[in-house]
Order: structure tokens, then sequence, then C-alpha cells
């Protein structure tokens, strides 16, 4: 199948500057193509995905994919998608962040010629060469003030305002592709909707200065069933950096995808065939409750960004919490489980009344909530419901010497540290 039929099946294609014209041009050869990502922090998160895995697809069909880290534009800010002005970051700081996004990449697209070909480059290399007369002469002048405000990224700052700062994003980006043409003879830039105005800045710029044609193509905005943007959580963000968010979190986040969402994001995310994505959806229509293709999805995403060891080991942490065998974890398993939950410190004692641990603990606001939940059975300790309210916890049923694991209702745990 040809790549683009790949993507227009996954769903993945919103826009593109001439179709049917890149379309032959990926029959016909192979092709350089590039995405950009500005440093703006310390790590790439999960909407960064969706470009980054794209990439990766034309790598696998053959083609020939830059990624452009914006260690010059990342200077200046991207108004697209932005209601006001974006915090400029020392250059110090941005070349730090490049170095680490460097890795992530790597990480997913492969470094060397062994794993296929990847480039990746900082476009300070070159725009940080660029003298402002040479540059507002030589680009500059084919930007015109009324196709800059006509661009939406432009057009929806115009009320709040925009500095020229932001304002000048444009050019920049679009000099990009012109380098990139010229240096490498890349012929497609991709990236998110919002992205649509910078992309065609540039295709206009290389035909207006060297009548030569190249294409843009931008991937859609993910709107989850429950309309909130993907990516978007009530926890934050979620980074690709493991120390930000840990492998077993960011396979929680996955594995927790609601079931209206979880086919589309297996064409999105995976590099799963058409038919396996389709057994898949089969299989979870006969049995939902089995959460097949959640499993499957946060399998695939978590060993992409995080190895397959990591995500072997979210997978079987998960599964020890969902049976309830806490018992069975390994201590670092335990720790990397339980590390964002509420916790509470136990000291000098040898027994406790579980219904005055669970108020001291804060479970509980009351010993007679404490009693109702323990009769009800939705009081778990280490894994085992609790049904008698006169239970006495001893030191010695302390996991590893030091932890108690309660648990609440189906998925709200706290952890009891007792010294």
């Amino acid at each position: 199948m040809n790549i683009l039929d790949d993507l227009q099946y996954r769903g993945l294609i919103y826009q593109v500057s001439n179709k049917e014209g890149l379309k032959k041009l990926l029959q016909r050869k192979k092709v350089v193509l590039y995405c950009g990502f500005d440093p703006t922090a310390g790590s790439l998160h999960i909407g960064n995905l969706l470009p980054l895995i794209t990439l990766k697809r034309f790598q696998l069909a053959g083609h020939c994919p830059i990624v452009v880290l914006g260690g010059a534009t990342g200077l200046i800010g991207d108004p697209s998608g932005k209601s006001e002005e974006r915090k400029l970051n020392s250059p110090a700081l941005v070349r730090k962040w490049g170095v680490n996004i460097k890795k992530q990449v790597q990480t997913i697209l492969g470094s060397g010629r062994k794993k296929g070909f990847i480039r990746v480059v900082n476009n300070y290399d070159w725009l940080g060469k660029e003298k402002i007369i040479s540059f507002l002469r030589d680009i500059g002048k084919h930007f015109t003030v009324p196709y800059m405000l006509a661009k939406e990224s432009v057009k929806t700052r115009l009320k709040k305002g925009i500095s020229f700062t932001e304002f000048s994003y444009m050019a920049l980006q679009a000099y990009d592709f012109l380098y990139l043409y010229q240096k490498y003879n890349c012929q497609l830039q991709i990236g998110g909707s919002d992205q649509w105005g910078n992309i065609t800045a540039g295709v206009d710029l290389i035909r207006k200065k060297l009548n030569k044609e190249v294409f843009g193509l931008t991937l859609p905005l993910i709107i989850q069933a429950n309309g909130k943007k993907f990516g978007k959580t009530e926890k934050g963000t979620i980074w690709l950096d493991s120390q930000r968010t840990s492998p077993y979190q960011f396979y929680q986040f996955w594995i927790n995808t609601d079931d209206r969402d979880v086919i589309n994001f297996l064409y999105y995310f995976t590099f799963l065939s058409l038919k396996e994505i389709e057994d898949l959806e089969e299989a979870t229509k006969k049995h939902p409750e089995k959460r097949l293709a959640q499993k499957r999805l946060a399998q695939e995403l978590t060993s992409l960004v995080h190895g397959k060891e990591k995500s072997v080991q979210a997978q079987r942490i998960s599964e020890k919490l969902f049976s309830g065998d806490i018992r069975d974890l390994k201590l670092d398993e335990l720790k990397i489980a339980f590390q964002d939950v509420p916790s509470f410190q136990l000291k000098k004692k040898k027994q406790i009344n579980l219904v005055d641990l669970i108020v001291k603990a804060g479970i509980e606001p009351s010993k007679r909530q404490a009693k109702e939940d323990i009769s009800a059975g939705a009081i778990s300790l280490n894994g085992e419901k609790v049904r008698n309210i006169y239970k006495i916890v001893d030191i010695k049923e302390r996991l590893y010497n030091k932890y108690l694991i309660i648990k609440k209702g189906k998925k709200k745990y706290y952890l009891i540290y007792w010294n």
C-alpha cells in the first residue's frame, strides 16, 4: 500500500498541498521529508507522538525523515495554537532541552543508517548565522503583510496583540524548508493541523524563490470521545521522559483509554497491520471486559517510547494490581506502582486497629465511615479484602518490612510507611 493510502486509511491526513502530486512523487522515488520540534520544555510529550510516529511510517516505507530541532525558532516562539505570547527562554536552556529531545527522537526513530536513515539537525546552525538585513532582503521580500495576516496562527492573535518577534516566526520556519530543500533535497514537510499556515508559507517561498514545487501535509487534531483534546489529562502532561512520567504511568495512560477511542488510537499510534487492528476490534466487541485493545495499545506505545523491558514490567505491575496480587510485586515494582498515591507515616507501634489506621491516614473522615466501608467490602489490605471492623493490623503484615497498601473502592490506593 502506498504510504499516503495507508495514512488515509488510518485517518491521519488532514490537509495536503497537492495530494495527487505528492502521491506520484512518493511512488517514483525515496523522498526526504521533515518535521520540526521546538524545545519549549525539557521533554517531548504525548502530543508530539503523532508526528514522530508518522515520520517513522515514512521511514519504514523507505523514505528519509529529518527531525529539525528548533534551537533558533524555539528562542522566538510559535504563535500557532496559542492565545498569548510564549515566555522567552534563555539560549542555554533551549540548547539543553534540545539535547534531551534529540535523545528521545533517536529512541523512537533510531540513529545511524543501520536502524534506518534518520537525520536530526538544529535550525540554529543556519538561522543563527543569518544577518538581519540579508534575511529581510532575500526572504522577507517574499512575504506580504496581507499574506501573513491571513494565516490562522496570526489572525487568531490579532485581537490580543502579537509582537513582531512571533509575527516573524512564519518566515523563519519557511526559511527552514528552503534551506532543507537546497541542502538535502527535502520535498515534504509534515506537522500538526495548527502548522498549516507555517508549512504552506515554506511551500510558497520555495515556489517564489526557486520555481520548484514541494509539499506540505498536516495531521488531524485528535479529539477524544469525551470532547477533550488528546494529550490533556486531569493529572497534567504525559511526558516521554521517564523521569517526568514513569513507564508505568505512561502505560496506565494508554490502558485507561476510553472504549470509544481505543480502536482509532491503534490506527493512529501503532504499527499494527490493518488486519491485526480489525481482529482486535472484533475481539473487543465480543469481550469488552478483557480490554484486549487497550492492553495491546499500552504495550505497543510503552515499548516504542521506553523499550520492551519497561513495557513488560509495566504490564506485570498493572496485572498484579488488577488481580489484587500485591504481595507478588517485587520491591522496585511496588515503589513504581505506588510512587504517586497518597501516603502516611506510622511510627512506634507494633499493632493498630484498622479503623484507627484508616482515619489517621486520612483515608476516611471518621470511624463511622471507616466501619461502613469495611463492612461493605470496600477496603483491602495488601490486596485482600477486609470485612472485620475489629481487625488488628500487626507490624508483621508489612510488605518488605516497611509498607502497607490500603485500597478503597476499585482504584484509590494509599501507601502506609510503617517504621
